[in-house]
């Protein structure tokens, strides 16, 4: 008792208030009422075979089935109208397969619902620690959507057929006895399949919520930041150049050096000397050649 509660103290049922805690209570709620009004499906039509002579009619022709379906082990006893034993006949069609798959569907999500909300409650912070654990739940997910929509469609496919084949007026036409115009045959009581018909709509309810968790989920993942994060910008176009020393026209002249050549300062204003000669204000002497006279 001390261990339980130990775990409710530290439980974060606060999760069960956010998306993806609420949506996995849904799930589990709606996976039980889908393998249970499937699973626990039985259903019985009732025919009555009326012969010419009174005393070899039924009147009551039972005919119960259940799940999962093996419809071509079903059978009833009918008159013949001919005196003797009545005959034996056998419904047709084997719809186990889709119905147990739907089932199956159904219990492992009911499980694994159980199983995501205890890991929610009590072991959250390891779930979003480094995100495997999301990712982990999120490819899950994503199966039993797919699994949901697989099974809901097979199932509603397999019903359809189970109606067909339990159909009264369909089976009447397998006794021997009901071609005989004297004879009369008609139903009395046609199976009741609107359990069977919610199970179908559960089935399309459940594939709706976890299409929807699919996002709660992949948010947790970090892979929308991942995806982010891998985003190059385009390049830029370079601004164009305000001013000649930006764009290069403020280099300098290569040709120019400490090597023979003319290289005035402009900068610099003539006027005369003491000597009364007229300076020009260079500062560097004339280029001395170097043949001289």
């Amino acid at each position: 008792m001390d261990v339980v509660n130990q775990l409710v103290a530290q439980g974060q049922f606060t999760v069960v208030k956010q998306p993806l805690g609420f949506i996995k209570i849904l799930q589990w709620i709606f996976a039980i009422f889908a393998f249970s009004t499937c699973g626990s499906y039985s259903g019985m039509f009732k025919m009555s075979v009326e012969c010419k002579n009174r005393s070899e009619s039924d009147l009551g022709i039972e005919v119960e089935f259940e799940y999962p379906f093996r419809l071509h082990q079903v059978y009833f006893d009918a008159p013949t109208c001919k005196g003797g034993n009545p005959e034996r006949l056998f419904l047709v069609g084997d719809y186990s397969s889709s119905a147990e798959f739907f089932v199956t569907i159904a219990v492992f999500s009911f499980l694994y619902s159980m199983a995501a909300l205890s890991v929610y409650c009590f072991i959250l912070e390891k779930y979003r620690e480094n995100s495997k654990g999301a990712q982990i739940d999120f490819v899950v997910t994503a199966v039993f959507a797919f699994m949901w929509l697989v099974s809901s469609c097979a199932w509603a496919k397999g019903l359809s057929d189970v109606k067909t084949a339990t159909d009264p007026e369909r089976v009447i036409t397998f006794i021997s006895a009901c071609d005989e115009p004297e004879n009369r045959c008609r139903e009395v009581y046609d199976p009741k399949v609107s359990g069977l018909n919610t199970s179908v709509a559960f089935g399309f309810i459940n594939l709706i919520l976890w299409l929807g968790n699919l996002w709660f989920v992949f948010k947790e993942t970090g892979w929308m930041a991942a995806f982010a994060g891998t985003y190059v910008p385009s390049q830029e176009k370079q601004p164009a150049p305000d001013s000649f020393g930006q764009a290069g026209y403020g280099q300098q002249d290569p040709y120019a050096g400490s090597q023979g050549g003319y290289q005035p300062e402009y900068g610099q204003q003539g006027g005369y000397n003491e000597d009364g000669g007229y300076s020009q204000g260079y500062e560097q002497q004339p280029t001395s050649y170097s043949n001289q006279m």
